[in-house]
């Protein structure tokens, strides 16, 4: 490949500079999202509930600098605050990823917990964490800033192949996601017919993603997988759970200017699952 081909494919997926929020960066996905845009070039500024000293050490081992502000997704008012200091001492958000979530296990059927058994109060907690703090709370509030940036911007939700394919046992978690595609394809028809057609929003489906978050569910005591987990490679064409560097490529290409006509979409990184039928 010449030079000439070269420093164009550069420059479409170029994001060095650019100022780069990432919601639930603490997270074991979120870790990976932070350290490809930051060995990427951008400016990365980490927005947690908790403080990710861990992360700061993990992402300064590789010469890479990150700005962290401690906010609760859940907290509007914090985090509009944080979103205006951000821009303030920052310069205009370029992108914002939408990585906090999680599941609950009293939200969660088993064999001892049926449906009707459910904890409505952690149901609608991980509805809320996963589609209030998760989506809509941080596009309001960072993306009022993103509005503001004549070069436009990118959002990026993060959804579920659970949101298109209910899957047992999480009941609260798929219809959260759901929602998110939802409000994700919403956000971005509102916002171009708004006066900011360059500002586009997005979001990722990852498959099953090994994480300590649901570990529990592919994974029994002594670390052996699961029925489950057994069942999900089966249905993974790929034959294998999704690493954390394996979102990365989908959420550089929604970043960057290679996706300057995509919005309103869902991009599915999954190994195969929602193509597969099982037979």
């Amino acid at each position: 490949m010449d030079e000439q081909k070269l420093s164009y494919l550069d420059s479409i997926f170029d994001i060095k500079d650019k100022t780069v929020v990432i919601t639930g960066a603490s997270s074991d996905l979120g870790r990976g999202i932070a350290r490809g845009f930051g060995l990427a070039g951008a400016q990365l500024i980490l927005v947690s509930r908790s403080n990710p000293s861990v992360l700061i050490s993990e992402l300064a081992a590789d010469n890479i600098v990150a700005f962290n502000y401690q906010a609760d997704v859940m907290d509007r008012d914090r985090l509009h605050e944080t979103a205006a200091t951000v821009e303030g001492k920052h310069g205009p958000i370029d992108v914002l990823i939408n990585m906090a979530g999680g599941n609950r296990s009293g939200a969660t059927t088993s064999s001892e917990r049926t449906f009707f058994d459910l904890s409505i109060d952690e149901i609608e907690e991980v509805i809320a964490l996963n589609l209030f703090g998760g989506a809509i709370i941080p596009c309001q509030s960072f993306g009022r800033q993103m509005t503001k940036n004549p070069n436009g911007g990118s959002i990026i939700n993060i959804s579920s192949m659970a949101a298109t394919r209910p899957l047992t046992r999480i009941v609260g978690y798929a219809a959260a996601k759901a929602a998110v595609e939802n409000f994700t394809k919403w956000l971005a028809v509102s916002v171009a017919q708004g006066g900011s057609p360059k500002l586009r929003v997005n979001a990722i489906a990852p498959g099953f993603f090994l994480s300590e978050q649901n570990r529990y569910l592919l994974y029994d005591e002594r670390g052996q997988p699961r029925k489950r987990c057994e069942s999900i490679i089966e249905h993974t064409p790929m034959g294998r759970l999704g690493s954390k560097d394996d979102l990365l490529g989908a959420a550089l290409f929604l970043a960057s200017a290679a996706s300057a006509f995509v919005t309103g979409t869902v991009i599915a990184v999954d190994g195969g699952f929602g193509a597969f039928s099982g037979v």
